[in-house]
């Protein structure tokens, strides 16, 4: 019979992570275990990656939730729905990596791939955060000379005007034939100025900008990635659609270029999956971008997306780094690359979990 437990675990940031939404110091996690009772030495461990203020269950009864699907995991069995509501997406994330990770042998092996072996590389991003002037300048030096290719800048958050020298400033030193530029807004603009900006934007070369206006507004979505110099991608649009129905009923109605896959905020795997589905059906892209997760979240994340075709598409995995207290993994970050290496070793700490 399968058991599971879970606990609360807080991350900090090595640096204040600033968005267009808030500023943040640290980040609640709680990561969930499965065993099976004939053999409770092997077991799975997920992350319940709980986004605070962003996802759709950031909810007052999350960890009873939480609780009472390691209770009813006992009543599981493979082929059924998991035991919880499928709004509480990062519960459903934590339980399936989990669950894959118990029947891969307890190895934190969630997706078996050769880049799990070691044999291949996932291209990645990186990204900028927001912050002053100056401070945003460096790190975008900082990742220039790390040799990345692909740099996704965080914008919103500052004096657009200021945005604007920086984003000129990049493309002084490096055009677009040698340096991708993403941008995200996240939900920044407003269904009345975000064309004008993106009309000042799009001198810039860029290749996609996440979000420009809140979610919710189909409408004004749609218009805007119609008439838009610049590619939309829609990334916060995605939280709580948990159905086939009201997916292909916000593809259709909006038609974005791109959709960026975060599975612990946009349904699990299973989910991510139909949406994947969706969007090749209307020649939407897509790539895959974590969501400020501890490496247990990160690792499943980048298992699923080396199974996938991606095109060598840069992927949003570069968030491994962002935290003093992250739990040591085989993750490893070279360059403009993320790897698995299966000779090093996952050190999770003892952790209080709870029945």
């Amino acid at each position: 019979m399968l058991q599971a437990a879970y606990c609360r675990y807080l991350l900090h940031f090595k640096q204040p992570a600033i968005t267009s939404r808030a500023v943040m110091l640290d980040k609640t996690t709680y990561f969930v275990k499965i065993w099976d009772d004939d053999n409770p030495e092997v077991y799975g461990v997920g992350e319940c990656a709980l986004f605070k203020g962003l996802g759709a269950d950031d909810l007052p009864d999350y960890e009873q939730r939480l609780a009472a699907a390691c209770r009813d995991i006992t009543s599981w069995h493979r082929g059924l729905p998991l035991p919880v509501d499928p709004l509480y997406s990062s519960i459903v994330f934590g339980l399936e990596t989990a669950l894959a990770d118990l029947a891969n042998g307890g190895r934190r092996v969630i997706f078996p791939s050769p880049w799990s072996n070691g044999d291949s590389a996932i291209p990645i991003n990186g990204l900028v955060w927001m912050g002053n002037a100056d401070d945003m300048l460096q790190r975008i030096d900082e990742k220039l000379a790390q040799g990345f290719r692909c740099v996704k800048l965080k914008i919103g958050g500052i004096d657009f005007d200021e945005e604007l020298r920086l984003i000129s400033y990049i493309r002084e030193s490096y055009p677009a034939s040698t340096l991708q530029l993403r941008l995200d807004a996240n939900g920044a603009f407003t269904p009345d100025n975000a064309l004008n900006h993106l009309d000042r934007l799009a001198r810039y070369d860029i290749h996609s900008i996440e979000q420009p206006i809140k979610p919710r507004q189909w409408d004004a979505m749609s218009r805007i990635s119609r008439e838009s110099p610049i590619d939309i991608a829609l990334d916060e649009e995605l939280i709580g659609i948990v159905t086939i129905d009201r997916m292909e009923e916000m593809l259709d109605a909006i038609m974005p270029r791109y959709i960026i896959l975060k599975p612990s905020l946009c349904g699990g795997f299973g989910k991510a999956s139909s949406w994947i589905s969706e969007a090749d059906k209307r020649s939407i892209g897509r790539w895959v971008t974590s969501a400020l997760e501890s490496n247990v979240g990160l690792n499943a994340i980048a298992q699923w997306t080396a199974t996938l075709d991606t095109r060598d598409m840069p992927q949003g995995l570069g968030t491994g780094a962002l935290y003093t207290d992250n739990i040591t993994s085989p993750l490893k970050q070279t360059g403009d690359v993320l790897r698995y290496d299966p000779e090093a070793s996952w050190l999770i700490p003892q952790l209080p979990w709870k029945r």
